[in-house]
């Protein structure tokens, strides 16, 4: 399965093999899987579930994900028509968004594969704002992706939403898999890729609470969060795993004793109570 079509600040790629011994395989799960800050979707993609339900705060990367899965063949022929210069990038990135679906889709997949680093990041407009990183990467992707992408897609139902409302609405049976922004070994994230800049502690404490209400209905979740103590003692009670190997502090760039933690509802293999 394709991990890696989005590059994404924060991603959970690197880390599949050690998510893949953490995680319930997807033929087991008696109900749907649900990733509320989805990003990338390098786990969804790993995990391939027969029934899902994907949502995150940023409208431009939902428009992706139904782009592509409605029309990959006519997101791909927009993406390979845009142009190969730094003047093509600030044309299409400061232009206004595309009415129609596909459209926006291959805008962004191209701004995504073609930006600095692979950042996302939006100004106080919500207008995406990142600098031009190059052509390097643009080709790594191919229409097969895309139509692998759309495949695995029809799995899963779409939302653009706080993550609240896609919590709150899981039942016994199903696995959520949280990936909130954060920078690792810090109590909250600001001025990153985040839709408004920031994921405070206050977020962190809402959602460790509506993680908590989940458990008592009977659902499975894991969390991948930073290793901060005042997070980390939002979950007293849960299992605890320092992860060996993660995104680290710098972006794209994998690092040991990241300081990051994976945290979940049930017993894992190197687990420690919190």
């Amino acid at each position: 399965m394709i991990t890696n079509f989005l590059r994404y600040p924060g991603s959970k790629r690197r880390m599949l093999d050690f998510l893949r011994q953490c995680l319930p395989v997807a033929a087991t799960l008696r109900g749907r899987y649900v990733e509320p800050f989805v990003g990338g979707g390098a786990v969804f993609f790993m995990l391939n579930p027969e029934w899902a339900l994907l949502s995150d705060i940023n409208p431009d990367l939902i428009d992706l994900y139904h782009g592509i899965r409605q029309s990959p063949q006519a997101v791909w022929d927009r993406y390979c028509a845009f142009g190969s210069s730094k003047a093509e990038y600030l044309r299409v990135r400061d232009a206004e968004r595309p009415e129609l679906l596909a459209d926006r889709a291959a805008r962004i997949l191209f701004l995504n594969r073609t930006c600095f680093k692979g950042m996302w990041r939006h100004n106080h407009e919500g207008k995406f704002n990142v600098g031009y990183g190059g052509q390097d990467r643009r080709w790594v992707i191919d229409l097969d992706d895309l139509m692998t992408i759309a495949y695995a897609l029809r799995a899963a139902e779409l939302r653009c939403c706080d993550f609240e409302e896609v919590i709150e609405e899981c039942q016994s049976g199903d696995l959520i898999f949280a990936d909130p922004p954060y920078r690792p070994g810090d109590k909250k994230l600001t001025n990153d890729h985040y839709l408004d800049g920031q994921f405070s502690f206050e977020d962190h404490r809402r959602l460790a609470s509506l993680l908590h209400s989940a458990e008592e209905r009977g659902v499975l979740w894991t969390l991948t969060t930073s290793a901060h103590p005042d997070i980390v003692a939002l979950f007293r009670g849960n299992r605890v795993i320092e992860i060996p190997r993660g995104t680290g502090r710098r972006p794209g760039i994998t690092a040991r004793n990241p300081g990051e933690v994976l945290i979940t509802s049930y017993g894992v293999t190197g687990e420690r109570r919190q």
